[in-house]
């Protein structure tokens, strides 16, 4: 199941016609629910880092969504010395100076850089004594379903007449898709710059969008869209496991126009059987084999 099948389904089940926002909206609440209630070995990643000497701070990836190992490799031997999670008030008290030096054992997720938000940090316990190469395998958000969501643009024409400033969630008009915002800066009248807030969806490398009239002033500012984010409209839910996707963003749809309760407890069903069916693969299969686990067995009715 793409994007395109699947805002049809959407609309198809509900009977009811809803913006492409509304849609991407509905569509990104259920992964979101379904990414954080399942830990699917196919959407796992492995990289690998440097810690700095004298550095207890290590930058995490801008997908992660939770650790799954984390090992420190001795710059000697090769060796994997797999490190514990703890609390940061667990490295803070165990290593209260910070001038102590030596192998790390423990990381802790410190929290956002002060500088991005969306950068988590992780902290060492203790503060390495020098560059270490360290192995993360974590759980990572994949790319949503939702198709040709625009985030890198360039501005072809600055347009003239808007008033001067820095304006959010501006409406972009134009291009094949629809309900992108962008932040927009403006000076001496024109458009300076424009970065992506919201990225809509549908829409296409080479698309040229205009930024309507600001507080009723302006015309005339067009951008060129350079990049787009999963073109092809696929994700691994959809390919894999649309059932759950395609209930848990009925549930979402349902929910906005607060239907029928019957209904709704039909689709709630449905989506647990999937969710549930999920789990077992993620949570059960994948986690183990045969020959150490057994072969999993249903109780037969």
């Amino acid at each position: 199941m793409n994007y395109i099948q699947l805002t049809n389904a959407i609309q198809d089940y509900t009977e009811n016609t809803f913006t492409q926002v509304e849609l991407n909206t509905f569509i990104i609440s259920a992964e979101q629910r379904i990414l954080n209630s399942v830990q699917l070995p196919s959407l796992r990643r492995n990289v690998t880092a440097y810690l700095s000497a004298q550095n207890p701070y290590l930058q995490a990836p801008l997908d992660f969504l939770s650790v799954f190992s984390f090992a420190v490799i001795n710059p000697t031997t090769g060796e994997y010395y797999y490190l514990l999670d703890k609390d940061v008030n667990f490295i803070r008290a165990s290593f209260p100076s910070p001038t102590y030096y030596n192998t790390p054992a423990y990381y802790a997720i410190f929290g956002p850089r002060s500088d991005n938000e969306d950068f988590l940090t992780f902290m060492m316990g203790p503060t390495p004594d020098q560059s270490y190469e360290v192995e993360l395998h974590y759980f990572y958000y994949p790319t949503s379903i939702v198709q040709g969501s625009m985030y890198l643009v360039s501005i072809t024409q600055p347009g003239i007449g808007y008033p001067n400033g820095t304006y959010y969630n501006i409406s972009v008009t134009g291009g094949a898709g629809s309900g992108a915002l962008a932040t927009v800066t403006v000076v001496g009248g024109s458009v300076t710059n424009v970065t992506i807030d919201a990225g809509g969806s549908l829409y296409l490398v080479g698309d040229v969008c205009s930024i309507s009239p600001i507080n009723g002033q302006g015309s005339g500012c067009t951008f060129s869209v350079t990049n787009t984010t999963n073109p092809s409209g696929t994700s691994w839910l959809g390919n894999n496991f649309e059932s759950s996707l395609l209930y848990g963003s009925l549930i979402e749809a349902y929910t906005f126009m607060k239907g029928d309760a019957d209904i709704m407890a039909v689709y709630t069903k449905r989506y647990d059987e999937a969710l549930g069916l999920l789990k077992q693969l993620g949570d059960g299969k994948d986690r183990g084999d045969a020959y150490r686990d057994g072969q999993v067995r249903y109780p037969v009715k």
